[in-house]
C-alpha cells in the first residue's frame, strides 16, 4: 500500500502566500477601472492572465479564488471598491466567476512558444466572457449583454492580452 505524498508544509505556505499576494495584485487591479454600465472595465482580466502564465493553472485559480473569498467575506476588493455577497449576485457576477476559467487557462500558457503563450492567453481572456454574458442576459436580455458585455470589451480585451503577453515576456527576461 502506497501513501499520497503531500507536500512539504514549507512548499504549502509559499504556494498559500502567492496565491494571496496574487488576490491583493487583482484586488488593486478591479481599482484601475472606466465606469461603464453594467459591467466596469478594469485591469484585473490582465492580472489574472499574468497569475495563471506566471505561477501555473492552479496559481490561477487559487489566487483568483482567494480573491473572490475575500471580497465575498466584506474587504473592498471588487471593482469600485465593493464587497459582499450582493456583488456575486449582481450583473458583473458571471465576469468575476469568469476569471477562475482564465486564470486556469492562462496557466497552460507557462512554458510554451511565444505564439502558443499568445494564444492560450487570448483564449484564456475570450473565455471569461462566456459565464460573463451568460450571467449578465439576465439582467439585460442576451442580445443586450452580448452588445454592452463583450462587443464593447473587444477592443480592450485584445489590447489587455497583448499588454499581458508583453509583460509576461519582459518577466521571463
Amino acid at each position: 500500500m502506497t501513501l499520497l505524498a503531500l507536500p512539504a508544509p514549507r512548499l504549502v505556505l509559499r504556494f498559500a502566500g502567492l496565491a494571496l499576494l496574487g488576490s491583493w495584485l487583482l484586488a488593486a487591479s478591479a481599482q484601475v477601472m472606466l465606469p461603464l454600465w453594467p459591467v466596469p472595465a478594469t485591469m484585473q482580466s490582465a492580472v489574472v492572465l499574468l497569475l495563471g502564465a506566471l505561477g501555473g493553472p492552479a496559481m490561477g485559480l487559487a489566487s483568483v479564488a482567494a480573491y473572490l473569498a475575500q471580497g465575498l467575506a466584506g474587504l473592498p476588493f471588487f471593482a469600485g471598491g465593493n464587497a459582499g455577497p450582493a456583488v456575486l449576485a449582481g450583473p458583473t457576477a458571471g465576469y468575476l466567476l469568469g476569471f477562475l476559467l482564465a486564470g486556469w487557462l492562462a496557466g497552460f500558457a507557462r512554458g510554451q512558444g511565444a505564439w502558443r503563450q499568445a494564444g492560450v492567453l487570448l483564449a484564456a481572456h475570450l473565455a471569461l466572457f462566456l459565464p460573463g454574458v451568460a450571467w449578465l442576459s439576465g439582467f439585460v436580455g442576451f442580445a443586450r449583454a452580448v452588445e454592452v458585455g463583450f462587443w464593447l470589451f473587444l477592443p480592450g480585451t485584445l489590447v489587455k492580452t497583448a499588454a499581458a503577453f508583453a509583460l509576461l515576456k519582459a518577466l521571463r527576461r
